[in-house]
C-alpha cells in the first residue's frame, strides 16, 4: 500500500494569485487528470480558463484539498462528497472550505515561516563566530 500524503503533509500554498494545474497538482498531491475530472464532477471547482489554460486561485486549492480529504480520508463517494460540499454551501454559517482545512493551512504557513527565520538566525550565528 502506497503512503498518500495527508492534509498535514502537503506543502504550504505560496502567496500568489494564480496557479497552474501542475502547481495545484503538486500542492495537493493529486494528478492533473484527476483535477480535470473533479472539475466535471464538482460544480464548485471552476478555475479561470484563458487561452486554453487553467488558472486556479488560493480558494480553489483549498477546495481541492477538501475534496481530496472527503474522498480519500473520509471515504465519501464522488456523489457523497458533492452532496457534502453542497450542504456546506447551503449552510450560511459554514464556508465552502471547511474551517479545519483553513486552520491547517495557516498553521503550516506559520511553521514554514518560523523554520525560515530559524535558518536565517542559525546562518547569522555561524557567520558571526
Amino acid at each position: 500500500m502506497r503512503h498518500k500524503k495527508s492534509e498535514k503533509d502537503l506543502p504550504v500554498i505560496p502567496d500568489k494569485r494564480y496557479f497552474t494545474i501542475s502547481e495545484v497538482s503538486y500542492l495537493c498531491a493529486v494528478k492533473a487528470y484527476v483535477l480535470r475530472y473533479w472539475e466535471q464532477e464538482f460544480p464548485q471547482l471552476k478555475p479561470i480558463k484563458r487561452r486554453g489554460r487553467r488558472y486556479y486561485q488560493y480558494q480553489d486549492i483549498l477546495l481541492v484539498r477538501q475534496i481530496k480529504k472527503l474522498l480519500y480520508e473520509s471515504g465519501f463517494t464522488i456523489e457523497g462528497a458533492r452532496a457534502q460540499l453542497s450542504k456546506q454551501q447551503s449552510t450560511p454559517t459554514t464556508a465552502v472550505v471547511s474551517q479545519s482545512v483553513k486552520t491547517s493551512e495557516i498553521v503550516n504557513k506559520i511553521i514554514a515561516d518560523l523554520e525560515s527565520v530559524l535558518q536565517n538566525l542559525q546562518s547569522e550565528v555561524t557567520i558571526s563566530h
